[in-house]
């Protein structure tokens, strides 16, 4: 069982330092179990350190940065099964990938191409949410219809810190909580939503106290060890599907990185903090963890990085490889009944395309 330390503030922690803090360890994990956690990292890694590279290019539009989120996105993801629904914010837009999904479809969702609009069905994944946790009732609604029918799968929110301050969480989670469904409400509290501190969104002391409100579990994490978060949600989801209902779970890190590719973090962020995270990283943190265990090496290491560079290369060309989408689209699923003026507007939409 993940290790609590209190001189972390309550957060659950799994991997030490290598010093003075020890390794922990989680049970029901085989080395098999501990070395998959680390290529979907690395995947997540990759990805997301490509795609930054693609928008400098001008080959995707602006992108939403998760370096140094990997953990909890991993972690939390491997305590699923794969019937379980999992319902993502932006900044889990790749979370796709550890299902099985083409690096291309989810490039072809940055690029703005209808290639990269998924059927939720094939991968139990649903539309990447933009709009600050309005996805957050449709996880609640989702888990609840899944409860009402006997079955025995659960689901998974996103949202960051931010998200809490909005009307959307409260709505979903009293309602999962209400109705005891079966969800797991996770925040990545990066403690920054875009420019704007935790400290001016809320005067809780940490947002796992927000959960009592609901009547539900409120669990706080180190974000940063994939092993901690991986323990939590396992811990989580055994409740959610035993009829116990929801749980929140808080997944503490700093934002190391720019919001988003449209983003100047130096007029606001803590750049001595900033450059303490990136000197504990989650990728790195959790392959020193392997080495001490004997079960990575190097070369084994850089194997899994060349998969995932590849992966990527061959998403980008299968993207760009695309044909050019028909401009229809924009209008075809908008009504039933479509209006008169969207054969005009489609007209003047090709008119402006062609110029």
């Amino acid at each position: 069982m993940a290790r609590v330390l209190p001189a972390e503030q309550d957060l659950r922690r799994v991997i030490g330092d290598g010093e003075g803090v020890p390794d922990g360890e989680v049970d029901g994990l085989s080395e098999d179990d501990l070395l998959q956690l680390h290529r979907d990292l690395v995947l997540l890694r990759t990805y997301d350190e490509r795609s930054l590279v693609y928008h400098r290019q001008g080959r995707i539009g602006t992108y939403a940065i998760f370096w140094n989120h990997e953990a909890m996105q991993a972690g939390s993801v491997f305590a699923l099964e794969r019937e379980d629904w999992i319902f993502p914010s932006y900044r889990e837009s790749a979370i796709g990938l550890l299902r099985g999904m083409p690096a291309s479809t989810v490039l072809s969702w940055w690029r703005g191409h209808p290639a990269g609009w998924w059927s939720p069905l094939d991968w139990n994944v649903a539309s990447i949410c933009v709009p600050i946790g309005t996805h957050v009732p449709h996880a609640a609604g989702l888990a609840w219809g899944k409860k009402l029918r006997g079955e025995a799968t659960c689901a998974i929110v996103y949202f960051g810190d931010g998200a809490t301050s909005e009307g959307a969480f409260h709505e979903g989670a009293n309602f999962a909580a209400v109705m005891r469904a079966p969800l797991v409400l996770f925040c990545n509290n990066n403690q920054w939503a875009i420019s704007t501190p935790l400290s001016a969104q809320t005067a809780a002391e940490t947002l796992a106290d927000k959960a009592a409100g609901y009547g539900i579990p409120g669990v706080r994490v180190d974000g940063l060890d994939v092993l901690a978060v991986y323990e939590a949600t396992r811990e989580a989801v055994a409740r959610a599907r035993s009829g116990d209902g929801p749980t929140f779970i808080e997944a503490v890190s700093y934002r190391a990185a720019p919001h988003a590719t449209a983003d100047d973090p130096s007029a606001y962020i803590d750049q001595e903090r900033v450059e303490e995270e990136k000197g504990r990283e989650c990728v790195g943190r959790y392959e020193a963890y392997l080495r001490r265990l004997g079960l990575l090496s190097g070369e084994a290491a850089e194997a899994v990085r060349a998969e995932a560079a590849d992966l990527m290369r061959a998403g980008i060309a299968a993207a760009e490889a695309e044909p050019p989408p028909d401009p229809s689209l924009v209008f075809s699923h908008a009504f039933v009944d479509p209006p008169a003026s969207f054969e005009h507007d489609l007209a003047e939409l090709r008119r402006v395309l062609d110029g």
